[in-house]
């Protein structure tokens, strides 16, 4: 399997590929992006990848938490203010649009943002014109919006509570980012890179992940993502003694997770299940189709199987025969 690092992002599941994949098909364009996904599995990482590969890369990338910002502030925190807007506007502020001109706004948590915020938004971006609070005339600016978000955002467009509009303007391209526990494999070199990054941070000499926590890695289910992955692994290096950091406390994660009685039904079963057989479909195709250069009558021929049945599961799972295939 190969392993592949763009801007922070790294891999080797089939899952992270298709992404990466798209990441750089996006970042060739210039439209508006919405990112989709769990808490914690990198969204704005993701938004600086697409920036920073694309003809923007020299210029500003501003990053707003939309769920941050008071409703009686957004505007200023937009677009500015001039000299005397208000009691305490002594001074002119610019704004993050203005900040982010030539490059990339990136709006987290979208979802958040307040109906007033969400018609100021659509007005600059029906004409990428906007006026600071007090001013007498518009400005231009120039840039590329990435937004992001948790939440069904087209649900909530259905239930009125997010503008349709708003949400067409910013939904031209879409990433879906998927979460840790469909991306087998890659726990692993996630662990191996934090506890890098952990020595380097806290100025603590090296260490090295403990082997026997691999499988555990993979068994977890990461209901926090990376993010969680991310300070296990720094908790871990500042509090454990010796070389090794062990991750045996995911163990016990496990255990609880079992128990806990909202778990404890029938149709939880079943969907875990599913869940768990369609993450080893997934796997198992994809580990054929790398060894076979891409090729799905060898892959069958690899796995006895008929190679009927192989194409099936990788269209089931969207796996593209061409991603595999190394080249001359």
């Amino acid at each position: 399997m190969m392993r592949m690092t763009i801007s922070n992002l790294i891999g080797k599941s089939p899952a992270f590929l298709e992404t990466v994949r798209l990441i750089t098909r996006i970042a060739d364009t210039d439209a508006s992006v919405l990112i989709e996904g769990e808490t914690g599995t990198g969204k704005e990482v993701a938004a600086r990848a697409i920036h920073y590969a694309g003809s923007r890369r020299d210029r500003p990338f501003v990053p707003l938490n939309c769920g941050a910002i008071p409703d009686s502030l957004v505007e200023n925190e937009l677009f500015g203010h001039v000299g005397g807007a208000y009691t305490d506007a002594r001074e002119p502020q610019l704004g993050l649009v203005a900040l982010a001109n030539g490059g990339t706004l990136f709006l987290d948590e979208i979802d958040r943002l307040c109906p007033k915020g969400q018609v100021a938004l659509l007005r600059f971006l029906q004409d990428e014109s906007y006026r600071p609070l007090g001013a007498q005339r518009d400005e231009q600016a120039d840039i590329r919006i990435i937004a992001a978000t948790n939440s069904d955002l087209a649900a909530l467009v259905e239930a009125n509570q997010f503008r349709q509009d708003l949400y067409y303007r910013l939904h031209v391209l879409s990433l879906p980012l998927p979460p840790l526990r469909e991306r087998y494999g890659d726990p692993e070199l996630l662990a191996v890179h934090f506890v890098r990054a952990a020595s380097l941070r806290f100025n603590r000499p090296e260490k090295c992940l403990d082997p026997a926590s691999i499988p555990l890695l993979n068994a977890y289910r990461w209901p926090g993502n990376i993010r969680e992955l991310e300070n296990l692994i720094q908790r871990e290096f500042l509090l454990r003694d010796g070389a090794m950091v062990s991750l045996q406390s995911l163990e016990r994660l496990r255990v609880d997770d079992r128990a806990s009685p909202a778990k404890l039904t029938d149709a939880a079963f079943r969907v875990a299940k599913a869940d768990a057989i369609a993450r080893f479909e997934r796997a198992y195709v994809a580990e054929l189709l790398s060894r076979a250069d891409g090729n799905i009558s060898l892959a069958a021929r690899l796995s006895g199987k008929e190679r009927s049945w192989l194409g099936k599961l990788a269209k089931k799972y969207g796996l593209q025969h061409a991603e595999f295939a190394r080249g001359p």
